[in-house]
């Protein structure tokens, strides 16, 4: 069976999606929900869904090996940030090279690093007036978004976006490739 730990920080429609996508599956399982958040809405989603949660500080993820030991005790295949705001430890990223993917709600390498998540990066988008903005879902390493890329998904956009319109049409995108994408990545045979 496929282990999945999933992070995040907000409020978890990524989380929840990707659950109820494997919820019926006998080879792939969500291990654990992570957050740093603890009024993250997440928590409630994954207590609906009867997903074990772990609420952790900012001093035991980057100052102590307890989240590392924990991914390593539960034997995760993959590790997959949903709306996770942190920079990950250089701890983390060497324990499980290669498994762990984040999503990010734009076309890398466009629109990425520090600062750039959720409402900046579509104000940001729409600011310097692109035609088509989309997700982009890569590997990930010691600086923000620089990760190798592993999928993109794109679209056109109106001349009267809003970033709230454009949220909705990143959402679907999201929604629909996110789970297909952790699906693929755990069929490939280890290495």
């Amino acid at each position: 069976m496929k282990k999945i730990a999933l992070f995040a920080s907000g409020n978890g429609t990524n989380v929840q999606r990707i659950a109820e996508y494997f919820k019926d599956r006998p080879d792939v399982t969500v291990s654990m929900v992570l957050t740093n958040n603890p009024k993250a809405g997440v928590l409630m989603r994954a207590e609906k869904l009867g997903l074990k949660t772990l609420i952790f500080s900012r001093d035991e993820f980057y100052h102590s090996s307890k989240i590392v030991n924990l991914l390593k005790e539960l034997h995760v295949d993959l590790i997959v940030l949903a709306g996770f705001l942190w920079l990950l430890p250089e701890q983390l990223i060497t324990a499980f090279p290669d498994k762990i993917i984040n999503l990010h709600p734009a076309l890398l390498p466009k629109y990425g690093g520090k600062g750039m998540y959720g409402h900046h990066v579509h104000e940001a988008v729409i600011k310097n007036k692109e035609t088509k903005s989309g997700i982009t879902i890569h590997y990930v390493n010691v600086r923000y978004d620089e990760g190798q890329i592993i999928f993109q998904s794109s679209f056109g956009l109106t001349n009267d976006e809003t970033p709230e319109s454009l949220a909705k049409k990143i959402h679907l995108q999201e929604h629909e490739h996110f789970p297909k994408v952790i699906e693929r990545l755990l069929a490939k045979p280890d290495e």
